[in-house]
């Protein structure tokens, strides 16, 4: 079952109604579609489109508004349609405007009832195909038939190849195409779909554009995937050669468009599938970084479950995941960030290299196999890594983005311990503004400090240095400006954008909170000294915080 051919003027000329009828100029185009039939008198005054509309004239109404006749064609008329002899007075006509001459009159409601009836039978044709291509796909789902064997089905139906691209362009299932070929015409379909040549030609949501990849040409018919109102790609059939004909491009559209629906609900199925199954092996991720296991045999079943190596070296990456937009709804954000993370993750492939990711928070999570074992050789694959995901998130959140390792982690049982330097890591890059890979290794003195800013008398220290001075306020921030900057008023006052007089001003209440000056340098060290150890114990206690009540 197959779409009938629209209604052109060659086939209106081919009704008995039409015997005698003759055309002029000759070689004008009469494959021009036919939908209706307007008498002249609703037509000349007004300025929308005719495309598709016949204009019928009596000899001595058209005598009368020869004039009009170059507007008719300018708004597309498909034909003009003369109920008896030309009006001998006419020697010329607009071009691209065929005149069909009617041998003997019929009047307009003959006409107009031919129209109608065809148009009609058409409408009814398509929906009897579009029935029976919806009711093969529907079937084909409901068995369970997955993306190859419905794109494989809609191949069949248009008896040329098909493929399903999802929103990025890239090809998810296809058919009648040579492997190797499937990328280039992916690109360029995307490219075509979504570039300046978008419009192409057709109606609403689906498209006929040209596209070439290799020598090969194609007439692609284009149809969007949408579920609700979000958007999700395309299925398109590919004719190769010469374009087809009108009667196979309408179709296409029809296959097209009724496989959308179909193939859309198919993705969104194995979306949440795999969306399932990444969840679950984020969890196991988690587990793996926090040591949250029941017992050994646990860990081993899970992890075989998602075929993760424990006996691997892993490297342990975090970097923050800055949710843009504080209201939208926490699932979506969290999702966002997943995939956020996914992206991060995929920098850098290797066929040797498997890469697992999680979200703790709003801290991305990638925890990545190594290839080498030399500890020179793995230190430049940790650094590689890392700078190229900085550089990719840095890229996509349009603003400078930390990555932060701890040490390798031979084997699982050492994970832990790694991701918990490599939070403590980009906890003291965020605070000195760091971006680009972050090593714990790098920041030692800070590791020296770690052994004894969560002891009690660290925390006396403390209190007893910044006194009424709190994290977050502004004598605070000021003051860790003015000391990062070695002590450079001016320079301070440039990081804060403050005049040189209120940094003084500032520097003079720190030191009165602090019952110390601040700008001699014995108290410049104290005081830096204790803002370290007081950000070293905040950051140990977040950590063990998220391990032991996540």
């Amino acid at each position: 079952m197959e779409p009938s051919p629209r209604l052109t003027v060659r086939g209106l000329l081919e009704e008995p109604l039409m015997a005698g009828a003759r055309v002029a100029p000759d070689g004008a185009d009469l494959d021009r579609v036919l939908s209706w039939i307007l008498p002249l008198g609703e037509v000349v005054g007004r300025y929308d489109d005719l495309a598709g509309v016949a204009v019928y004239v009596r000899p001595e109404a058209l005598a009368a508004n020869a004039h009009a006749m170059p507007a008719v064609a300018a708004r597309g008329a498909a034909a003009l349609v003369v109920d008896g002899a030309l009006p001998a007075a006419i020697t010329s006509w607009p071009p691209g405007l065929p005149v069909v001459e009617l041998d003997l009159p019929v009047g307009f409601a003959a006409l107009n009832r031919l129209l109608a009836e065809r148009s009609l039978m058409q409408e009814v044709h398509v929906m009897r195909y579009s029935a029976h291509v919806h009711s093969t796909l529907a079937g084909l789902l409901h068995r369970g038939a997955g993306l190859t064997l419905l794109i494989k089905e809609v191949s069949s139906l248009a008896q040329h190849p098909a493929v399903a691209l999802d929103a990025r362009g890239q090809a998810v299932a296809y058919h009648g195409i040579e492997r190797t070929a499937v990328r280039e015409i992916s690109e360029r379909l995307h490219d075509s779909l979504t570039g300046a040549s978008a419009a192409g030609r057709g109606h609403h949501d689906t498209r006929v554009i040209d596209v070439t990849a290799g020598d090969v040409h194609w007439t692609c018919t284009a149809s969007t995937i949408r579920l609700g109102k979000r958007f999700e790609g395309w299925v398109v059939v590919l004719a190769s050669g010469e374009t087809p004909n009108p009667h196979d491009l309408a179709q296409h559209a029809v296959v097209t468009e009724q496989a959308t629906a179909i193939i859309g609900s198919e993705m969104l199925r194995q979306r949440s599938v795999d969306e399932a199954e990444e969840r679950a092996r984020g969890d196991f991720v988690q587990a793996l970084v926090h040591g949250d296991f029941s017992s050994r045999h646990d860990m081993q079943a899970r992890a075989e479950y998602h075929d993760i190596d424990l006996t691997s070296t892993f490297a342990v990456f975090v970097a923050p995941g800055y949710v843009e937009n504080p209201n939208v709804p926490a699932g979506e954000a969290a999702g966002g960030l997943l995939r956020l993370a996914r992206y991060a993750a995929s920098v850098l492939p290797h066929p040797s290299i498997r890469s697992y990711v999680t979200v703790i928070g709003d801290v991305l999570v990638v925890v990545r196999s190594l290839r080498y074992r030399d500890a020179r050789d793995v230190e430049a694959e940790i650094t590689e890594f890392a700078e190229a995901v900085s550089e990719d998130l840095s890229r996509r959140r349009g603003r400078p983005v930390p990555v932060a390792h701890g040490a390798p982690a031979v084997g699982a049982d050492q994970i832990r311990e790694s991701y918990r330097q490599a939070r403590v890591a980009l906890g003291i890059g965020q605070r000195m503004g760091m971006s680009g890979s972050v090593s714990y290794y790098d920041l030692r003195g800070y590791g020296v400090l770690e052994l004894v800013a969560e002891t009690d008398r660290s925390r006396r220290f403390v209190g007893d240095v910044l006194g009424s001075l709190r994290p977050g306020s502004d004598l605070y921030d000021t003051l860790v400006a003015y000391l990062g900057s070695g002590g450079n008023v001016n320079a301070a006052a440039r990081e804060l954008n403050v005049h040189r007089n209120t940094m003084l001003s500032k520097l003079d209440r720190i030191s009165r909170a602090m019952a110390m000056d601040v700008r001699t340098p014995e108290n410049q060290f104290t005081a830096w000294l204790a803002v370290r150890l007081e950000l070293l114990d905040r950051l140990h206690t977040s950590v063990e915080h998220e391990i032991n009540y996540r």
